[in-house]
This record gives C-alpha cells, structure tokens and sequence, in this order.
C-alpha cells in the first residue's frame, strides 16, 4: 500500500520515527494509503527548512511581485489540468459527494489565481507631511510576515489548503502547511503539484500527522512568525495560549452554532431549500452552517412539516455517485454526533426526522447519518448550544422581530447566519443586527474568494480570502526619508 510522506525543503520524507497511520474511506471503512504519522522533531524540520527558504539564501521573498504570481498561477493551472483526479481524492478521502468536491476544486483554482492577480496590484501608500526636522517623503509597503505554519481541517481539505497556502504564497512567505491527519490525500497531490511547478525548496513545505504531535509544535514553535488554525473552538484557544510563547501572529477561524431566521413572509419553497443547503449541505461537516432554525411561529408548523418530507427524501450512498449526502468523515465523528442525537432526546427535542445511523445497501459499513431534525427546542438544551457539526438541525420559534435577533445572538458564537424575508428593509435590519461575521440575505452558504470569511466572539479572529486573506500574511512598514540629508542644527555645537 502507497505510503504518503511529508515534503521539507523540497524533498520527500517520511517521518523520522518511521511511524505511519492509515487513511480511510469514510463510505467503506477501507484504508486508502498510509500517510507519514510526524512527530514534533519532523514538524521543527519542517520549520527550518521554512526559517533557511526565508532568513537564509531562499529566493521565494526575494521575487518580484510578478514572478511569483506566474508561479502561483501556474500553480492554479495545474491543479485546474488534475480536476477529476483531486475531487476524487477529496470523495474518497473525506465523504463528500463528488459534484460538490469538483466545486472545492474550481474554487480552490480560482483562489489561486485570484491571488495570483492580486499580488501584482497596488499598494500600500505614500503621505504628505509636515515635519519640524526639514522636507519628509513617508511611505507605507506591505512585506510578507516570515515564516507562517498553517493547520488546516478535514471538512474542505483541497479548497482549505487554497485558501491558507494561495495569499501566504503570493505574498512572499515560508510556509509550513499540516492537513489534517484524516485526510491528507489531496494535499499531498497539492504539494506534488508545487514541486513540479517552480516553488522554490523550502518554500513551501508538508507535515503530515496529528495535531497534539506536529500541530503542538507549530504552535508552540518560536521559529514560526505566524500561525493559522482552522478548527474547532477548543483546540482554537489551545492554539492561541501556546502561539504566545514568542507573540507570533495568529489567525483563528473556529467554530460556529449559526442562526437561520425564516420570516413568514419569505418564499417559502426557497426557504426551505436554502435551509437544507445551510444544514446538509457536506453532511452538516460546515463551519457556517445554519444549524439554528428560528422560524416566525406562524410558519412553524407547515415549514417544518415540508423540510421533513424534503430530508426523508434525500438520499445516502456511496459519495462518488452523486447521492444527496455522503459519510460523515470518520466512525469516532459519527460516534460523536450520535450522541448529540440521543441528548437531545433525553433533554425533550422532539425528533421530527433522522435521529439514527444509516446502514442499508452499500452504506452499510460506512459512517452515515440520517438527516435529522429536532423540533420545540429550548434555548439552554446541548443541541442549540454546542456545535455538532452534522446534518442535525434544532427548530426555536419567534414571534416579533425582536425575539428573532435577540434568539440569533443567543450563542458563544459569531461565524455565519442568515434571514429570509420579501421586507428587503426588516432584511437589512436583521443582518445588521446579527453578531456574525458571515451573513446572507434570502440564501445559504455561497461565499467568494473576493469577500472576506471569518467570525465573531468564540469564532475566531482574523479574515481569509479576499484583499484582508491577503493582508493577514503581510507586515506593514513605515519608510520615511529626509529629503535634505545633513545636519539639522537641533542640538548646540560645544
């Protein structure tokens, strides 16, 4: 069985330690590859060769603007010629049904062109000042960060690996890149792509392994300048306390327990749509998914009858031929959420649909969910408070504008939420009321990579994509030049 390593200084390796660990399809329960398990020794080689790419000899920051965005765009190209083969590896590897990876990759190609383009583009800005010291010019330029570990997840391993390694990239930092150890597959054919495609050795470099190993040591690592983690809260804040080591740059995007407010003015076949795309689109596995139903009470009863027949209907099976919905990533995730299930039950959700594990034909040895919805939820029960991150949905009620917002904000978190209405006014009103870095108006979950992605409160801090993903892996520098050099006469001569 092919064994996949880590990439450092533009080699191939495999763990120091020799230790491997299996990669497997979530649908069948089949290891698809051993992947190098590293440990934090692999994880400071992988920094070094970082720290020589960028501090030493490298040449990738010392590149003009222009070549590296021909590097990154070549990049692009040659991840665009091997679609079919990464969705695939993204299906296999992490459930998703296929039609939506083949979408991971056409976006993960377009982020990295769009920062291709980017990074030619002007910036930073020169300032007219008056100084008592004589005739000042002042200029502000943007310079890549240093050395920037990033951690990625399991949900998007393709489109994820994009998002951090494209804006880190074009600007002109060393990177350090862990997948998670769940699916690593198409990363390291990301990776392969790099060495074929004129990224400079060290550049950019592959550590393959856990988080409490490889991760820890990124984050604790006083030779990392930066360190980006996509993931859950927890492990988020874990990331945070040891990044304080050296006060290196952080940036979190963490979890989320996000409201989706249906008015009942709002199209009602559209609504419901949108409700399933925010809650089973990927299995429920989205950081921003709109796992919080708040329904205007009028509308309760016939929306949620209707949302039950469309989830009945949709179906689960083998996620490379195109079912509604695939495995859930791993059986210790399923395990997971199929405890969330039985505690709402026990705290008095009434289960409307799904509520158990889905073994018939060929999902038989997979980790599949059924489609689940709890109805008369309580505020304080587990289900609306904690992130369960699968295809279970909580419905709450409202009666006035104001009990929705105040319903919407009711959480630790601040990543995402959304509001149906035809009252384009109430619309505004409400997402301008919501405490959530990601919203939407009469739709669910598309986003771009020109529009900032990233949360408030327990969500994290720090945006990826658009001109601020770019901005995150750049330092800002003030140059200012005396523009009549010679002695100034400030102090007395003796």
């Amino acid at each position: 069985m092919e064994t996949k390593q880590n990439y450092i200084g533009g080699k191939w390796t495999a763990a120091l330690s020799g230790k491997t660990r299996g990669v497997v399809n979530p649908a069948t329960g089949e290891t698809l590859a051993l992947a190098a398990d590293s440990s934090r020794v692999d994880a400071r080689k992988a920094v070094g060769a970082a720290r020589e790419s960028f501090y030493g000899a490298g040449e990738w920051r010392r590149m003009n603007a222009q070549k590296r965005a021909d590097v990154v765009w070549g990049i692009a190209e040659a991840v665009e010629a091997r679609k079919g083969e990464l969705a695939l590896l993204d299906t296999r590897n992490s459930g998703k049904p296929l039609r939506e990876a083949e979408g991971d990759v056409d976006d993960a190609v377009h982020c990295f062109k769009y920062y291709a383009g980017l990074i030619t583009k002007p910036y930073g800005g020169a300032y007219d000042v008056n100084d008592n010291f004589g005739p000042m010019h002042a200029y502000a330029v943007h310079e890549p960060v240093g050395v920037c570990a990033q951690i990625a997840p399991w949900n998007y391993p393709l489109l994820m690996a994009a998002w951090k390694l494209a804006p880190a990239l074009a600007a002109g930092n060393s990177v350090v890149f862990k997948p998670s150890s769940l699916t690593p597959l198409s990363t390291v054919a990301l990776f392969e792509i790099f060495d074929k495609n004129g990224l400079p050795a060290g550049a950019a470099n592959l550590v393959l392994g856990s988080g409490g190993e490889a991760g820890a040591e990124l984050a604790e690592n006083r030779g990392v300048d930066m360190i980006t983690f996509t993931g859950s809260t927890g492990v988020g804040r874990s990331v945070a306390v040891a990044a304080a080591g050296n006060l290196k740059k952080i940036g979190l995007e963490l979890g989320g327990k996000s409201p989706n407010v249906v008015f009942a003015d709002a199209d009602f076949e559209g609504a419901v749509e949108w409700a399933m795309v925010g809650i089973f689109f990927n299995q429920g596995e989205v950081c921003s998914a709109g796992s919080r139903l708040l329904i205007e009470e009028s509308l309760r009863d016939r929306f949620v009858k209707r949302l039950a027949e469309r989830a009945n209907a949709l179906s689960l099976g083998n996620p490379e031929h195109n079912p509604d919905m695939g495995p859930l990533v791993s059986k210790a995730h399923m395990e997971r959420v199929l405890r969330y299930i039985e505690t709402g039950k026990k705290e008095g959700a009434t289960l409307v649909c799904g509520g158990s594990r889905y073994t018939e034909g060929e999902c038989a040895k997979g980790f599949f969910v059924r489609p689940t919805i709890f109805d008369n939820c309580a505020p304080g029960m587990t289900v609306v408070r904690e992130e369960i991150f699968g295809p279970v949905l909580t419905v709450q009620t409202f009666k006035t504008e104001a009990e929705a917002v105040a319903l919407a904000n009711d959480t630790d978190y601040g990543l995402a939420g959304a509001v149906f209405t035809s009252d384009g006014a109430r619309a505004l009103r409400v997402i301008k009321e919501i405490r959530a870095g990601i919203t939407w108006i009469n739709c669910y979950n598309p986003t771009f990579n020109e529009a900032p992605w990233g949360g408030y409160k327990m969500s994290g801090f720090g945006r990826e994509l658009g001109i601020h993903g770019l901005e995150e892996y750049q330092e800002i520098k003030q140059v200012n030049t005396n523009l009549q050099p010679g002695a100034i006469g400030w102090y007395k001569e003796p």
